[in-house]
C-alpha cells in the first residue's frame, strides 16, 4: 500500500493565492496532494515524468496543468537531461471562489475547469503559448490587481480549445454532467455493477433504447464508445487497488470486471502506456511515509 505524501502548503487563511517562480536542474518532491488548487507551468523539462492520479506520461518541453484538490501529483526527473526546468506554480485555496459565485453565469466556463480539474487537466500549447508571458507577469502584481489577474487568466483558461482531461473519473470518484438523463443512468449503472458483466443489451434496457440506438447516442454524446466507457471505469478502480493493496494483477483484474488477464495487461497499457506491475512500481517507488 502506498502512503502519498499530504503537503501543508504555506497558503494561509489570508492568503488569496501564491505564486512560486523558481528554475531547478531535477525534480525532487514526492508524489503529493494538498486541499489547495494548482496551476502548474513547466519550461525545459523534455523527458521528466509526470503523475496526476493514474495518469503516468513523460512530458514534452513544455507543458501547463490544473490539479484539483486533494489530487495525488508529482513531477519526477525521469529521462531529463537537461540543464535549466523553469517552473511556475500557482496555489489557490478551493474556496476561492465561493460555489454560490461560480454558479453566476458569467463564471460557468470556470466552474466547469475547476469541477474537471479533479481529474487534472492539461492545456494545449497554442493555450500555453498565450498564458505564458501572463504567468511570468503575475509574479510582479500583487494586491486587488494579482486577484483580478489570476480570474482572467483562469477565465482563459477554462474557454481554451483542446483543453485534456488526465485522470479516469472512477480514479478520483468524479460525476461528470453530460447534459443528458439517459447518458447518466448509464454511467450510473455503470459505475455501480462495473465488475458485474455488463452487455450492451443490458444497458439498452436501462436507457430504454434499442441497442444500436445507444450505441449511437452513446459515441455522440461522450465521443466514446459503451465498451470504451466501461473499461474507463474499470481501469480506474483497477488503477486505485493497485496503489492501495497489495493484491494480485490477476485479483486485480477480476475484481474489477476484467475475466480475461491477457485483455487487462494490453488495455491497461494502452491507456497508461505501461503495463499494471510498472504502474504499481511507479507508485511504490515514490513512496513517502508520513
Amino acid at each position: 500500500m502506498s502512503i502519498i505524501y499530504h503537503e501543508i502548503t504555506p497558503l494561509t487563511d489570508n492568503d488569496c493565492f501564491m505564486v512560486f517562480a523558481r528554475v531547478k536542474n531535477k525534480f525532487d518532491f514526492p508524489l503529493h496532494y494538498h486541499e489547495e488548487f494548482e496551476l502548474n507551468f513547466i519550461e525545459g523539462a523534455k523527458g521528466a515524468k509526470r503523475i496526476i492520479g493514474d495518469n503516468i506520461e513523460v512530458i514534452q518541453d513544455t507543458e501547463l496543468v490544473l490539479v484539483g484538490s486533494n489530487v495525488p501529483h508529482g513531477w519526477f526527473t525521469n529521462e531529463y537531461e537537461g540543464e535549466e526546468i523553469h517552473e511556475i506554480t500557482i496555489q489557490f485555496h478551493r474556496d476561492l471562489l465561493d460555489d454560490k459565485f461560480l454558479r453566476r453565469n458569467q463564471l460557468s466556463f470556470i466552474r466547469t475547469m475547476l469541477e474537471r480539474s479533479a481529474c487534472g487537466i492539461s492545456f494545449s500549447t497554442e493555450t500555453i503559448n498565450s498564458i505564458k508571458p501572463r504567468l511570468i507577469a503575475l509574479k510582479q502584481k500583487s494586491g486587488f490587481d494579482s486577484v483580478l489577474e489570476l480570474m482572467s487568466i483562469l477565465h482563459d483558461l477554462s474557454i481554451s480549445r483542446n483543453m485534456r482531461t488526465l485522470t479516469s473519473s472512477s480514479f478520483v470518484n468524479e460525476n461528470f454532467t453530460y447534459n443528458s438523463r439517459r447518458i447518466e443512468k448509464a454511467f450510473e449503472f455503470m459505475k455501480v455493477n462495473y465488475d458485474k458483466n455488463i452487455s450492451l443489451e443490458d444497458m439498452s434496457k436501462v436507457v430504454n433504447m434499442t441497442e444500436v440506438g445507444f450505441s449511437r447516442f452513446m459515441k455522440k454524446r461522450t465521443g466514446k464508445t459503451f465498451i470504451d466507457s466501461l473499461n474507463d471505469i474499470r481501469l480506474g478502480h483497477a488503477s486505485r487497488l493497485l496503489i492501495d493493496t497489495t493484491l494480485t494483477i490477476a485479483e486485480v483484474s477480476f475484481r474489477c470486471g476484467f475475466n480475461n488477464l491477457s485483455y487487462f495487461n494490453r488495455i491497461f497499457k494502452k491507456k497508461h502506456q505501461c503495463t499494471p506491475k510498472e504502474f504499481r512500481e511507479n507508485y511504490s517507488g515514490t513512496r513517502t511515509f508520513v
